[in-house]
């Protein structure tokens, strides 16, 4: 192996590792959030409430595709992204509702 070719599996070894620990937080963050929409669904369900809130939710989706503008992240994948995980918390909550 060249002394390039060795450099260059350095360095994507270090960024599959960078990229190994971001999955572990992206993994836990969605724990965290999820355990916070399911006390969410369990309240609006105590208190007979909707399971979803549309302009909450039109709301943080403009929010996401802000941050991701900011972050320089492809918006429509951000509001993909956040769409389909209100649609999980929706889910959910519809569940809790019975």
């Amino acid at each position: 192996m060249t002394d390039n070719a060795t450099r260059a599996a350095e360095v994507l070894k270090e960024h599959r590792q960078s990229i190994d620990r971001l999955d572990a937080i992206l993994v836990y963050t969605l724990a965290e959030r999820f355990k916070h929409t399911q006390a969410v669904g369990r309240l609006k369900a105590e208190h007979d409430l909707p399971p979803s809130d549309p302009s909450r939710e039109a709301r943080q989706i403009a929010r996401l595709e802000q941050l991701s503008q900011d972050a320089d992240l492809d918006p429509e994948f951000a509001k993909k992204f956040l769409t389909f995980i209100i649609s999980e918390v929706i889910r959910h909550h519809e569940k809790l509702q019975k």
